[in-house]
């Protein structure tokens, strides 16, 4: 696919930058999709001068606009709010961003005949195993974008893969994810009251998230998809929280401050890993959970003595 036109939603976030950072040197042109006061921050400082970069305006005539001013070969959609948990407040939020925002993409694509979609899920949209029970209202709201997607698909042409991710992390994650709030701990030296810590993750490096999404868009580029398939990216290897934690104290060499069971888990809290999801075909993870921590902390110790 190189030379080709790649359309990015999300691309001004930490999973999105990645993306577009290794389409860039694939040799694409890269097209991203920002809201009003996002276009990126810090995260695309370095790319920020070869992107082209679309504020849309929250109408449907907006994205119609922006299509057809990109007409892209693929779309990768990967925007999304993520809320573990939600309050009254934040429900326009999450249907406008995860809802509406995608529906109104796919109907610009079908509008102006782009029907190629890389489109971003979570292992979130099934609790217990199931085939379908959402964790939060976040999880159901990405089951209701593929229920959307679903007649793009069946009833205009779309062609569609959607990746379910689990955990992602990797060097300069601005997210206040889990090895944030480690490598603030130990910078700090301060303690952190966490759950008895038996959940289970499961964390995939950010560069081998990239890659699955790579080989999903060559997938759709060779014509291997007909109609919508679903992939679980995932590195097979689930820990508990209390395991990760070790792993990360093991790199560092030292143990931290953590009282754990000093909070109780949040409800519909994941003690167990959806695990009937397809691999995605010519996918594999480069980096162990061991190796990417190693990274994490080489890249955090490069960035402060640089700074």
């Amino acid at each position: 696919m190189r030379g080709k036109v790649a359309l990015v939603t999300g691309g001004t976030g930490f999973v999105g930058s990645n993306l577009c950072r290794s389409l860039l040197n694939n040799g694409w042109r890269v097209h991203i999709i920002a809201i009003p006061h996002d276009t990126g921050g810090t995260l695309l400082n370095d790319i920020r001068d070869q992107l082209d970069i679309h504020v849309h305006d929250g109408s449907t005539d907006g994205m119609t606009s922006i299509m057809a001013t990109v007409m892209p070969d693929m779309v990768f959609h990967l925007a999304s709010l993520f809320l573990s948990e939600h309050t009254a407040q934040d429900i326009d939020r999450l249907i406008i961003s995860n809802v509406l925002f995608g529906t109104q993409l796919l109907e610009a694509m079908a509008v102006h005949g782009v029907f190629r979609i890389v489109n971003t899920g979570t292992s979130w949209q099934h609790y217990g195993n199931e085939t379908y029970s959402p964790v939060n209202l976040y999880a159901a709201t990405k089951q209701a974008f593929e229920d959307v997607m679903k007649y793009y698909v069946e009833a205009r042409g779309m062609n569609a893969v959607t990746l379910k991710l689990f955990d992602t992390y990797g060097p300069n994650d601005p997210r206040p994810k889990l090895f944030h709030l480690l490598e603030k701990l130990a910078h700090e030296g301060t303690s952190l009251t966490m759950s008895p810590g038996e959940q289970v993750i499961d964390l995939v490096h950010v560069s081998d998230v990239v890659t699955a999404f790579e080989i999903a868009s060559d997938r759709l580029a060779h014509g291997l998809v007909e109609g919508h398939e679903a992939y679980a990216v995932s590195s097979g290897s689930p820990m508990t929280l209390k395991e990760v934690v070790e792993l990360f104290e093991r790199a560092l060499g030292r143990n931290l401050a953590i009282e754990w069971g000093g909070r109780p888990y949040r409800a519909r809290e994941v003690m167990s890993l959806w695990d009937k999801g397809k691999g995605l075909p010519c996918w594999s993870q480069a980096y162990s959970l061991e190796t990417g921590i190693n990274d994490l902390l080489k890249s955090k110790e490069m960035y402060e003595s640089n700074n």
